[in-house]
């Protein structure tokens, strides 16, 4: 089933109407509220800016961090509405609430191609409510400020897998559109799935086995190599009766990793030597030990130098590659050299013709933060969980409502 186009809403004219934009402007904010990575607001901005010169009245909606229903300050949008501002060139209004008495008296002063940002749109407990009455309520409010003929168009990636007010009900209430970015994020994981070049190589980090089990259990049967790195590899290595000292362990995975082994030994690879640190800080000590050697009382936070050198031959030749989850904690500079070696090694494959993805999240956070050409990847997704839900095959509710 086919999912009409922002293109398609601009042929059908947009000029004087009310349209509600769902973006994904989720940025880091440091400890001053200042924006550390604008990755995401940036990515918004073309759908923003078409609409914005064919006249629409454009109303933003969005979320910031994890508010619990109910406003706080730390996770205003304020910050976010100056940088769309600036990259817009436009004004751009906040209203002080999501749907109350400012948004509407905001959205009813509109003129043909002004922006208006809606504060948080979490601040609503409703937008993350499992009540379908509740949430259809938020929608109805949110479709309210713009309008009987407006429209809606579905630009954040990053929130697509969640069967929220902003994301889902409002589809159901307004003629409703996948944005550039939704548009160009389906395309690119539709190459991943439907006859990927081989060799297909997919790179997974981050923390906890837990939070990539699916999409290991759904890649696996499917790729040529499987490279584990970050936290998460440690839980492997004790699977493989390997003591891993006080790195991070998720006990209650071992006997899952165990049996993940067994299936796909010829699939995964675990790093063979590891930075270890005596604690979790920037300062501390560390060293380089094979994975059989870690001392008790130390804690891993890189992949080592054989690990990446390994790693990397195996990146360079691949024809297709999907990474999501740094190697160590790149934040700390002496454990970047892992996440800094294999993005070196997916950009080496990007320049011999491969097809690269990076998977949102932490892995674009590194990029951005380790200085790494963004043009050396294929593509840069903004929706790290929507990412990985759509490689394990699951519907994603913000993409299927949009089906017609």
């Amino acid at each position: 089933m086919a999912v009409k186009t922002l293109q398609d809403l601009l042929n059908e004219g947009v000029e004087g109407r009310g349209v509600l934009v769902r973006s994904d402007l989720n940025v880091p904010l440091d400890d001053n509220g200042q924006i550390t990575d604008p990755g995401r607001i940036i990515a918004s901005v073309p759908t923003l800016r078409a609409l914005v010169e064919a006249g629409a009245k454009v109303v933003v909606t969005a979320h910031l961090g994890r508010p619990k229903g109910e406003p706080d300050p730390k996770f205003s949008l304020a910050p976010v509405a100056a940088k769309l501002a600036e990259l817009l060139d436009r004004n751009v209004q906040l209203a002080g609430d999501v749907v109350g008495y400012d948004a509407l008296s905001r959205s009813e002063g509109l003129t043909d191609g002004d922006v208006l940002l809606l504060e948080n749109v979490r601040f609503d407990a409703r937008e993350t409510s499992t009540d379908d009455a509740e949430r259809a309520k938020l929608a109805a409010a949110l479709v309210e400020l713009v309008g009987d003929d407006g429209a809606f168009v579905s630009d954040g990636f990053g929130v697509v897998h969640r069967k929220q007010a902003s994301v889902y009900d409002v589809a159901k209430l307004l003629p409703h559109y996948g944005g550039t970015l939704v548009a160009a994020e389906v395309d690119v994981l539709a190459k991943l799935t439907e006859n990927p070049q081989r060799p297909y190589a997919v790179v997974l980090g981050g923390s906890k086995v837990s939070d990539k089990l699916a999409v290991i259990e759904a890649l696996a049967p499917k790729v040529d190599t499987l490279v584990i790195g970050g936290g998460m590899c440690f839980t492997f290595l004790a699977a493989q009766g390997l003591s891993v000292g006080s790195s991070l362990l998720q006990e209650e995975m071992i006997d899952t990793c165990k049996g993940l082994l067994e299936r796909y030994a010829d699939v995964i690879h675990l790093p063979r030597d590891i930075v270890v640190a005596n604690k979790f800080a920037a300062d501390a000590d560390s060293k380089v030990v094979p994975v059989n050697e870690i001392p008790d009382g130390w804690l891993g936070l890189d992949i080592g130098p054989e690990s990446v050198a390994r790693f990397a031959a195996l990146l360079t030749e691949a024809k297709t590659v999907f990474w999501n989850g740094p190697m160590g904690v790149f934040e700390f500079e002496n454990f970047a050299a892992g996440t800094r070696g294999v993005a070196e090694a997916i950009v080496t494959a990007t320049g011999k013709g491969a097809f690269t993805v990076v998977g949102g999240g932490d892995s674009a956070a590194a990029v951005r933060a380790l200085g790494l050409p963004e043009d050396g990847f294929s593509h840069i997704s903004t929706g790290g969980g929507a990412s990985l839900e759509y490689l394990e095959g699951k519907e994603l509710p913000g993409i299927a409502v949009l089906e017609d």
